[in-house]
């Protein structure tokens, strides 16, 4: 027989306080924490190399790269996540001056995974569009060379853009960069595909 456990609600304050204290991340959604799944060598990877290209871009410039373990707050939507990679401009602004937290990021870069991809491209969107700095969102995929590139053009309005080649180049609408494709994915291993996979 299948026994319901109950879910306990958290404030802010107390799921701050307890991921000072855990041995892996979680995300608080709206007063829930959700254990974080574990990544692979590829999600790191790919994330290290966009991370990396950005930083090399952006030396000497007015921007700050922020990777993995810095945290961001969704007022609106009552959530702590961690995305993979996030571009602010200017001075970062800080949740309760916590310099672990930060609220205004204006690209946000997300390595999809097969348990989380659902959930990056819907829900986590959807909150992510209620921040005002917010304007450009990439997600990529970590078993296939396939990047998704959505680009706000008005309040409301996102266009997408698909990458799906070795050769193509990706440039940000919402700063001044640009890494090839092949750069993103440089070191990533793609497990062969199963030959029953039609």
């Amino acid at each position: 027989m299948q026994t319901s456990e109950r879910q306990r609600y958290y404030s802010p304050e107390e799921y701050l306080e307890l991921e000072e204290a855990a041995d892996y991340k979680s995300e608080y959604i709206d007063g829930k924490m959700v254990s974080m799944t574990g990544g692979t060598t590829n999600h790191n990877q790919i994330a290290l190399n966009f991370g990396t290209e950005l930083n090399f871009a952006f030396k000497q410039q007015d921007y700050r790269i922020f990777m993995l373990d810095v945290r961001l707050w969704i007022p609106k939507k009552r959530i702590f996540t961690y995305p993979d990679v996030m571009i602010v401009v200017g001075e970062p602004e800080y949740y309760n001056n916590r310099s672990d937290t930060i609220t205004n990021p204006q690209v946000i870069i997300e390595v999809l995974s097969k348990s989380t991809k659902g959930y990056d491209r819907e829900e986590k969107f959807e909150a992510y569009r209620t921040i005002t700095t917010f304007q450009e969102y990439i997600l990529i995929d970590q078993t296939r060379i396939h990047i998704e590139q959505f680009s706000k053009t008005a309040n409301k309005q996102w266009s997408l853009r698909e990458y799906d080649e070795e050769d193509e180049a990706i440039a940000l609408s919402s700063v001044s960069v640009q890494m090839s494709i092949l750069d993103v994915y440089n070191k990533v291993k793609f497990e062969p595909l199963d030959s029953n996979d039609n």
